[in-house]
């Protein structure tokens, strides 16, 4: 089975068991950095998922065409969604409707790390940064 599907399933499973999702490959575990980290999981013609790792902010962005999910794996924040702003921790989901603006601002101790899964494919080219 690849990556993507598998990962989809354990999300599916885990939040109807409320259990704890755990990845452990050395390419995703990622201890202290200053900078935000993306790392790519899987990705085909109808969507892309990624691992970020977010030490302090996200600035403020949309995606024209791109519906983003993402699912808070470890740390907490504040996501400005749109107009309102929410608390975020371990073990949240959060739905980004292409066209939102968001941005999401580290406030825990330990980075932010989250997996971003965006539909259709996703090469980066999508996100315009909102002054």
């Amino acid at each position: 089975m690849k990556l993507f599907p598998m990962l989809l399933l354990i999300c599916i499973a885990a939040f109807k068991t409320k259990a704890q999702i755990h990845i452990a490959t050395d390419s995703i575990l990622l201890v202290s950095v200053s900078k935000t980290q993306l790392t790519p999981l899987a990705s085909d013609s109808l969507c892309s998922s990624f691992f970020i790792v977010i030490p302090g902010e996200v600035k403020l962005h949309y995606h024209a065409s791109h519906t983003e999910n993402v699912i808070v794996m470890e740390g907490t924040g504040i996501m400005k969604l749109g107009e309102n702003d929410i608390k975020i921790k371990k073990g949240d989901l959060i739905v980004i409707p292409k066209g939102t603006k968001h941005a999401v601002k580290n406030t825990g101790e330990i980075p932010l790390k989250v997996i971003s899964v965006q539909s259709p494919y996703f090469d980066g080219k999508d996100r315009v940064f909102v002054d």
